[in-house]
């Protein structure tokens, strides 16, 4: 029996589980009223073809099962999005606007946090939020408390990829990272920021080289910008030139890196998923001596989330199916790394059985060794990052 058929079978034993205390019942069958008919234009990103199959079997199921139309809205950049619901909330649109769901966090959440741009909060009051599992970060995005304005529904951590038949000895450190670039001059490389995954590969190497990291965690000033980042400058600047094009071109995204890794013209790679190499193996996108791996002090992880606007038209058909992206059904067959391999955000002993240790199983590539986990950056450090970053590197 696969993962798949595992997370049917365990819906039916998971069903005792929705009945959590202090849920209106009343006002969910309500909810689920109203969101028949409705259609959810569901804004995530839509660079990853594993992602993408997902997103369009859970809007499938999602149609069979409550009666609601999601239709996945391909975003390269969340900002974007945020910038289109604050224009139309600007523009005296409260209620028809055009982004009913979007895959968000970080400094997006913080911004349409700031701004009122936010329905909720609502993600605490779903039925399946009893089934989260509470000692992960899921309350907080990037160090700013969510306030139930927005619902975990995966987790993720900084994970490089390398191929064992040509990269034995992987570097374990930022440290060891810039000793194996010169050592392998153009062979090197990171997404071109603001990708999302070159700025998270940015705040990992500013992580370990600033030698105060709790300033991280609280709102930046330009006083503690300046004294923090100062190593990473230092760092990028010895860097750079061994870097693929020498640090002149850097590829667009992580999707890319993958290609260059199995083309043989990059020795490394990156994701933000643990398991995402276990699905390019899979798919044959890599080859089957790819694995994954992590440095020795640690990588950023952490919660991702969706969240609803307020000027979001179909309110209900959101809640309906962000409720089912929480299911254990949903949760588990993201979890199938021949589906996309993303980590959950539910607390295990509420799984059933059958599934648990198919969701803990490793296939081959997927990251196996411990990892520690380091926290975000506070929000407000990424567009000062990346501002900075496009100054000095940008038009290179």
């Amino acid at each position: 029996m696969n993962l798949s058929t595992l997370a049917k079978v365990a819906i039916r034993l998971a069903l005792p589980a929705l009945t959590f205390p202090g849920l209106a019942y009343a006002d969910w069958a309500q909810t689920e009223r109203e969101a028949k008919g409705q259609t959810v234009y569901f804004n995530a990103w839509g660079g990853g073809d594993a992602i993408n199959a997902y997103i369009a079997w859970a809007a499938k199921e999602a149609k069979t099962k409550y009666g609601v139309d999601v239709k996945h809205v391909k975003v390269t950049d969340a900002a974007e999005v945020v910038k289109r619901v604050q224009t139309e909330i600007a523009a005296g649109r409260p209620t028809e606007g055009s982004v009913d769901l979007m895959w968000v966090n970080g400094e997006n959440f913080r911004n349409l946090k700031q701004a009122n741009a936010l329905f909720g909060p609502w993600a605490e009051s779903l039925p399946n939020w009893g089934l989260v599992d509470l000692n992960k970060p899921v309350r907080q995005d990037f160090s700013v408390p969510t306030h139930g304005f927005e619902m975990p529904w995966g987790t993720a951590q900084l994970t490089f990829i390398a191929d064992r038949a040509k990269t034995p000895m992987p570097p374990r450190s930022a440290t060891e990272l810039l000793a194996f670039a010169k050592a392998n001059p153009g062979r090197v490389s990171y997404p071109k920021l603001p990708d999302f995954h070159g700025t998270t590969f940015i705040k990992q190497l500013l992580l370990e080289l600033t030698s105060n990291t709790k300033v991280l965690q609280e709102p930046v000033t330009p006083a503690a910008f300046a004294d923090a980042t100062q190593p990473l400058w230092t760092y990028l600047n010895q860097l750079h030139p061994q870097l693929w094009r020498s640090g002149k071109a850097f590829p667009a995204n992580a999707a890319e890196m993958h290609r260059m890794l199995a083309d043989g013209e990059l020795k490394l790679s990156l994701t933000f998923n643990p398991n995402e190499a276990a699905n390019l193996i899979a798919s044959k996108q890599l080859p089957a001596t790819a694995y994954s791996f992590g440095f020795n002090g640690g990588t950023i992880g952490n919660v991702h989330f969706v969240a609803i606007p307020a000027n979001a038209k179909a309110k209900a058909g959101a809640q309906v199916f962000a409720n089912f992206l929480l299911s254990t059904e949903a949760q588990a067959h993201k979890a199938d790394t021949r589906v996309w391999g993303d980590g959950t955000v539910l607390d295990m002993a509420k799984i059933p059985a059958p599934l648990q240790s198919a969701m803990r199983a490793k296939p081959p590539g997927a990251l196996n060794e411990p990892v520690p986990t380091l926290a975000e950056p506070h929000a407000s450090w990424v567009e000062a990052l990346e501002a900075e970053w496009l100054k000095r590197y940008g038009s290179r």
